[in-house]
């Protein structure tokens, strides 16, 4: 087609929009319109006017070209209006091959059609305005019918997912399959393995010689008392009265004193030097050192007639014998709570900490059994204790390495340099940091029935994120009830009853005892049930001597398509259909305790999660939340066959034992584990605490030894220094069981 023509049919393009574009308007009726373009109309009819036959025209339809172009001298051209009728009685024209329109691209000159005949060209390729309109119109619609519900959908996705949460079964665990990284680390020690103890026995040992032991604290403390007056008189400007006033007598009452603590507490010196000789030194052996030195040191002075100003370390030993002897009373009255809490059951629940378990997750088990490894677990060393004995033979080389060097020039120097040295290393929360903790936490666990099974399981608690939940840990026996029951006149109401018995107990149920015991009221018996069925919508199936028997929520009911009666308003009940039809309406109350939102938070607040593992298909996470308010979209709720594999009572658990619980119910259950987490969070940082003071306090001694600074490092500053490094141990030991 060459440019003039393309020119041309652009033009007529333009002419066509404004055409249908004042057709509604004006006087001019459809044969004016036709006769000013050259094209003769047809005769009206006589059932439409020209406007009629206008509005009803098919707007889809378009005219299709009746031949090639033709021209002609006189002619001009035309083309034909939409729905109006084209040559009177021609056939109709069809298109082209593609051949021929090819072809055709050149034009040729032809002779004139004769005047009958009305010269027209073909419609352009290119669609009709109104055609082209309705087109995009279309598009636009069905783009938005594609996309109307995607703002929807991203309106609140957060409620969307926490909604979605409540549905039973929507859990799912995400494995890691890939291992983790190989890491080099130093082989560690082997643990000393403890004889397995019976509970009782271990009760009855710590508890010997208790007493004698708080009045050996108070002893402790009374010398303390009587040696910080001995040093602080000087001080105060005070003289003493003859003798007193002498030196020696001085130096000899100083030996008087700390020779009686250390008579005092000479069990636990002998522990601390015992540990010298395993090669596992803690605090209790740098205090038996600094005792031991110091007394060298009282000795030397008496001896020698040394300078009257300075005194020996008399008042920081004893009181550094006093806060061992106060830590060390602490663990033993925790040993002896914790051991007789675990022995008043015979059958106590065992709380594990499983790996991997949920999610490739550790997760807290508790289940039946006894309490085996309960006493060599309680009887191995305190997380303190492992951290001393890490960084205390440090200590012990650098303060002797610090006091050669601070003696070399003056000899003479040596054993107060030595006392002065192991004084202020030997922290005074060495045994405050676990014992204190753990009583507090013993004193917090044994009105609930539980008790912590030494250190080994409370270090595991650092990889405890979640917690298994099953029916008796949210409602305890007692606190679900059957209102009552009624029973389809068709069917025996004993029968009925054992067959919903049967499925109950068959899927292990926490509702098992309850309608058990409703069943023997009766005078039946169980039967004998066929291969159980659990179904994700809740509810239970399976064949009880031929018949199809369906036990379940009213929702799984509704999804077996058994008709309910009309009217029904039952907030949690159990239904029974035999061969698809109901049979009976268990109503059951549900008592959800008071202790069970407490140890909920607890759980949340030390970032454990509860995973509901769950065999009551009537306990979901919208029934939780709607009834009493829980926070059930911050628990897990896997699928029904993986609820029945965490709440299995034959599944294998982990060999460390993390506490012993004797009663039922949740709160027993997450005290134990909250508290463990806490506890061995209490330790651990106090007895680096404790640490941090001990190194700080060498370097100090180290330093003014070296100067030979008797004023800046006399006892009662030295005395200050250690007590305030105490104090935030103290305070973490004691608020323990207040997180």
């Amino acid at each position: 087609m060459s440019d003039k023509d393309k020119q041309l049919n652009k033009g007529e393009l333009i002419d066509i929009k404004s055409l249908i574009g004042d057709a509604d308007g004006g006087d001019y009726s459809l044969d004016d319109i036709l006769a000013e373009f050259g094209h003769p109309a047809a005769p009206p009819s006589k059932e439409d006017s020209s406007e009629e036959r206008f509005n009803t025209i098919d707007l889809s339809q378009l005219p299709r070209p009746s031949s090639r172009p033709q021209s002609g001298p006189t002619g001009g051209k035309v083309v034909a209006f939409p729905g109006t009728a084209g040559p009177p009685k021609g056939p109709a024209a069809e298109d082209p091959p593609p051949e021929e329109a090819a072809a055709d691209e050149e034009p040729e000159e032809t002779p004139s059609p004769p005047e009958e005949e009305v010269p027209v060209i073909p419609f352009p390729k290119e669609e009709s305005v109104l055609t082209s309109f309705l087109r995009d119109l279309g598009e636009k619609a069905d783009h938005y019918a594609d996309h109307m519900f995607e703002e929807d959908e991203s309106i609140d996705k957060k409620e969307v997912r926490r909604l979605e949460r409540l549905i039973p079964g929507t859990d799912r665990e995400e494995v890691d399959d890939t291992p983790p990284p190989p890491r080099w680390r130093l082989p560690k020690r082997p643990e000393r393995v403890f004889p397995d103890t019976p509970p009782q026995e271990l009760a009855r040992k710590y508890g010997k010689g208790l007493k004698w032991m708080r009045i050996r604290v108070l002893l402790t403390f009374f010398l303390a008392l009587l040696s910080l007056c001995q040093t602080v008189t000087p001080t105060a400007g005070l003289v003493w009265l003859p003798p007193l006033d002498r030196p020696q007598v001085q130096y000899g009452i100083c030996a008087v004193l700390l020779g009686a603590g250390m008579l005092l507490s000479a069990d636990l010196l002998l522990t601390g030097l015992g540990r010298a000789f395993r090669l596992c030194l803690g605090m209790d052996t740098l205090a038996a050192l600094a005792c031991g030195f110091t007394l060298a040191d009282t000795a030397e002075l008496a001896l020698s007639a040394g300078d009257a100003a300075r005194l020996p370390y008399t008042p920081v030993c004893l009181a550094g014998l006093f806060f061992l002897l106060h830590g060390a009373y602490h663990k033993r009255c925790a040993l002896r709570l914790s051991c007789r809490t675990a022995a008043s059951s015979a059958t106590p629940y065992r709380v594990t900490l499983d790996s991997r378990k949920w999610s490739d997750r550790d997760a807290y088990a508790k289940w039946s059994g006894t309490e085996a490894d309960f006493g060599s677990q309680i009887q191995a060393d305190d997380g303190a204790q492992r951290i001393f004995r890490r960084f205390c033979p440090l200590l012990l080389l650098g303060d002797v390495a610090f006091a050669l060097m601070a003696s070399g020039p003056h000899p003479e120097r040596l054993l107060w340099a030595l006392s002065a040295l192991f004084t202020a290393t030997a922290a005074f929360g060495g045994t405050l940091a676990y014992g204190r903790a753990f009583h507090k936490s013993a004193r917090r666990l044994t009105p609930i029935g539980a008790a912590l099974a030494g250190w080994p399981g409370i270090s595991a608690s650092r990889q405890g994120t979640c917690v298994l939940l099953t029916d008796g840990d949210l409602f305890p026996p007692g606190y679900v009830e059957l209102n009552g029951f009624k029973v389809m006149p068709d069917y025996p109401a004993e029968r009925v009853v054992a067959y919903t018995a049967t499925l109950i107990r068959d899927s292990g149920s926490g509702l098992a005892k309850l309608f058990h015991d409703q069943l023997r009221s009766m005078g039946g018996l169980l039967r004998r049930a066929g291969e159980l069925t659990c179904h994700e919508g809740g509810g239970l199936s399976s064949t009880i001597r031929g018949d199809e028997v369906l036990v379940g929520s009213a929702a799984f009911m509704k999804l077996m398509k058994v008709r309910l009666p009309q009217g029904l308003n039952v907030k949690n009940a159990v239904f029974c259909a035999i061969d698809g039809k109901l049979t009976g309406i268990f109503a059951l109350s549900y008592a959800l305790p008071d202790t069970v939102f407490p140890a909920l938070d607890a759980l949340m607040l030390e970032k454990v999660e509860p995973v509901l593992a769950t065999r009551d298909f009537n306990l979901i996470p919208a029934m939780l939340q709607q009834r009493f308010k829980l926070a059930a979209d911050k628990m897990a709720f896997p699928s029904v066959e993986r609820r029945r594999e965490l709440s299995d009572p034959e599944q294998t658990h982990d060999g460390v034992l993390t506490a012993l619980l004797c009663r039922e119910g949740l709160l027993p259950f997450a005290e134990a584990i909250t508290t463990a987490k806490r506890l061995r969070w209490a330790a651990r940082l106090g007895a680096c605490l404790c640490c941090a003071g001990s190194l700080l306090g060498m370097l100090l001694a180290a330093y003014l030894t070296g100067l030979g600074a008797y004023t800046s490092l006399s006892p009662l500053s030295l005395l200050v220094y250690m007590l305030t490094w105490l104090l935030p141990v103290w305070f973490l030991s004691g608020w323990v069981h207040r997180f």
